[in-house]
């Protein structure tokens, strides 16, 4: 079924599509998605799972699921950070986690530039991001891959002069380097909260329209305030909601006082450039974050953690990020030392909680890897 409805829009949008190919050849992006083989990898044992879209479900391997993740947008900072992440998948899965999302770009304070001037992806993270793509796959797990990060972050200081154009590219040499590598446990972000479309006014639709043309099976969504286009597969965060296609929160974080501050005042400080009062929670924050969490997975696809446990940096003395479970987040001091690092700061509530909710994470069958061609 979901293969007929991808024929239905890909046929109601040909001529469209057909007029991005050819801009895309115009520009470029099909010589730099050639020219990219020191960013391609001999994949181990890829495409035993498969993300999908049918109505306003997810699906993998054609089984309806709900995700329950964690959101890692700095695991591709080093290698130690990745090896750290692949260590703990198995007990993140035991404790119910089925997905985790990586950003090629950002995160705040990561500064991470997995793309270059031209649009290509950089070799290391791409690497860095194949090793944490094939664990997940072997272990029924799913990877939101994240393009653009265009905020605070330093990792667009060398893209200054990019143009939609350039921004197109980018996402479609990232859904042909996943294509590629039959990567298909994988959905895209195109654009981390609109921020390249807020901030340089790009089109969001024209960057899903990029990578459709290049791989239409890989599910790319949408992630911005506004009418979501009608060509995103999925709606993500701070997208609207529209009663036809699944949407995620995956980027959920605590309630602190005013919406948003969690990531404003509760955990930042002038100019330390880190996060502040890393992984501590009160007891309302808490009850709130679980809430939240219990509704999005009952009432739409799905909820992903979002931390400054995970997502905190190396700089300042805090050694982040820390690709953990951490500890019980219980010290009363919420506000003593904001800038340390307490000895039970983590997310073992939360995953704890979700584990007794909902269980280990036991994926559908495998679909046999296929050798490398």
């Amino acid at each position: 079924m979901a293969d007929k409805l991808l024929q239905v829009r890909l046929k109601s949008h040909i001529i469209m599509k057909t007029k991005i190919i050819l801009n895309l050849t115009k520009i470029g992006a099909l010589v730099v998605i050639a020219s990219g083989a020191a960013a391609m990898v001999t994949p181990a044992e890829a495409g035993q799972y498969r993300f999908a879209v049918k109505g306003e479900q997810v699906l993998l391997n054609d089984t309806p699921f709900k995700v329950i993740g964690l959101r890692v947008s700095n695991a591709l900072i080093s290698d130690e950070t990745t090896e750290q992440l692949l260590r703990n998948l198995d007990a993140f899965k035991d404790y119910g986690v089925n997905t985790v999302s990586v950003y090629l770009m950002g995160s705040r304070f990561g500064d991470i530039k997995g793309y270059k001037p031209d649009a290509s992806l950089d070799p290391v993270y791409a690497s860095r991001l194949a090793k944490i793509i094939e664990a997940a796959d072997k272990r029924g797990m799913v990877v939101l891959v994240g393009c653009l990060y265009w905020s605070t972050s330093k990792a667009n200081e060398d893209l200054k002069n990019w143009t939609q154009e350039d921004a197109d590219k980018a996402v479609a040499n990232t859904v042909a380097w996943l294509s590629k590598n039959r990567y298909q446990n994988v959905f895209v972000d195109v654009d981390n909260e609109g921020m390249a479309h807020a901030n340089k006014k790009w089109d969001d639709g024209k960057m899903i329209d990029a990578g459709h043309v290049v791989d239409p099976t890989i599910m790319l969504a949408y992630n911005f305030g506004s009418q979501p286009p009608a060509n995103a597969d999925l709606l993500i965060h701070f997208s609207p909601k529209d009663n036809h296609r699944p949407w995620i929160q995956t980027e959920g974080a605590p309630e602190v006082g005013e919406p948003g501050s969690y990531w404003g005042s509760f955990s930042k400080q002038g100019k330390f450039y880190n996060f502040i009062r890393i992984g501590r929670y009160t007891p309302k924050m808490k009850e709130a974050q679980l809430r939240d969490t219990h509704a999005a997975i009952e009432k739409y696809a799905g909820y992903m953690l979002a931390s400054t446990w995970l997502q905190c940096v190396a700089g300042e003395g805090v050694g982040g990020p820390f690709m953990t479970a951490g500890g019980l987040a219980e010290d009363e001091a919420i506000d003593r030392d904001v800038t340390t690092v307490q000895k039970d700061a983590g997310i073992l509530w939360w995953l704890r909680a979700v584990k007794e909710k909902y269980g280990a994470w036991t994926p559908p069958r495998a679909i046999p890897a296929k050798a490398p061609a």
